[in-house]
């Protein structure tokens, strides 16, 4: 424990929250600009669209916590928050390139120095927007038709316990269940802002109201769907943090074999460090095979439940851009996923994966959840908004 609290340097934290601020206020600027050029009037409007500024941003990092973590640099900068106890890594140049004469082909560079402390600029950048969002929820709480601010103290909660997880992912050496969870998380935090924005989200009086909606059997597929899809990011994340992509380079059998020679036990055994089984020794391919596969038939099942919900979405009319939208997704993650295995693993397809597990939980959400006026009417074709 001595070590990994060695690893957590608060010095520079006050500056790294600095930089993560100012780059918060290009989103908002932008927010801004177009609100006041479209007339927008009102708390509720300016809530969800601060919180739409939010969600894109927190869409952002998770594909560039992605590349971070498929670029190999998730201990580019082996302390937390700054960089060898400096803001950037221009401040740690003397400390990298020590490193690098020590390990020249270990896990640390200027290059992957830069890319691990952007990914945690951009953390604190989000993290900053949802504080103000907290902070202005609370001020303006007495106001007419905005959320509840334990909304956003809900969100608030979420981001630390993110920042904690963040932290633990350097200290325990991108221990695998530690940035599996770190990545579900993400997905937690898409989920919550998504269902924030979908609350405040305005109606055109084109269609039905939302009555029918709240009680019918295909929303609550979709909450079924969300769940499946949940496991199947899981899966997903377990696969990532292993490196087990490449444990099967053919599709759709696997070293030659529909039934590869697999070790469910030590594959998720899952307490263990990076590369370790648990015991001691090294992970070996047998268990990494299990986590492939276990991914592969549960894509299987994730898939089949987005084409049922997205089939039966297209039996309603104010409901077929929901429908178009699924299976879109639903051939763009076939399409990337296969492309990893069959492609040797590359860069563009695992972070395309990642953007669509992102947004297939975004769209999911906005079904699942209502306005908070459900008697409102619903947009045509359920375009919405964010």
């Amino acid at each position: 424990m001595s070590a990994v609290l060695d690893l957590i340097d608060l010095s520079p934290a006050a500056e790294v929250a600095l930089l993560g601020l100012c780059l918060a206020l290009l989103p908002v600027t932008l927010v801004v600009w177009q609100s006041r050029r479209a007339g927008l009037r009102g708390w509720p409007a300016w809530q969800r669209a601060l919180t739409v500024a939010t969600l894109f941003l927190t869409l952002d990092l998770v594909v560039f916590g992605a590349f971070t973590r498929l670029t190999d640099s998730g201990l580019g900068c082996p302390d937390w928050p700054g960089c060898y106890g400096q803001t950037s890594p221009m401040g740690a140049h003397e400390s990298i390139a020590h490193a690098l004469q020590v390990s020249p082909t270990g896990p640390v560079s200027h290059g992957k120095a830069w890319i691990e402390m952007v990914h945690r600029y951009l953390a604190t950048a989000v993290g900053a927007l949802i504080t103000a969002l907290m902070v202005l929820a609370w001020r303006m709480r007495r106001h007419e038709g905005g959320l509840s601010p334990w909304w956003a103290t809900l969100t608030f909660v979420w981001v630390c316990a993110q920042g904690a997880f963040g932290a633990l992912t350097v200290t325990m050496k991108l221990q695998p269940l530690i940035v599996t969870l770190h990545l579900l998380g993400a997905m937690l935090g898409v989920g919550l802002l998504t269902a924030q924005a979908r609350v405040l989200d305005p109606w055109s009086a084109q269609s039905g109201p939302w009555a029918a909606w709240q009680q019918s059997s295909v929303r609550r597929l979709a909450v079924v769907v969300l769940f499946i899809c949940v496991l199947q990011i899981a899966a997903g994340a377990w696969v990532s943090t292993n490196y087990a992509v490449l444990a099967c380079e053919q599709f759709p059998l696997c070293q030659n074999s529909w039934w590869p020679p697999m070790d469910f036990a030590t594959g998720f055994t899952l307490w263990r460090p990076l590369g370790g089984d648990g015991q001691g020794g090294w992970i070996t391919l047998s268990a990494l095979t299990a986590i492939h596969m276990s991914h592969r038939m549960m894509a299987v099942v994730a898939l089949g439940a987005l084409a049922g919900l997205a089939w039966r979405l297209q039996a309603q009319p104010e409901r077929r851009g929901d429908s178009r939208w699924l299976w879109a997704l639903l051939c763009w993650q076939l399409l990337t996923g296969l492309s990893n295995v069959v492609l040797d693993w590359p860069l563009a397809s695992a972070l395309g994966h990642t953007l669509g597990a992102a947004l297939i939980v975004w769209r999911l959400v906005r079904l699942t959840v209502l306005p908070r006026h459900q008697g409102d009417p619903t947009p045509a074709n359920g375009a919405g908004g964010f």
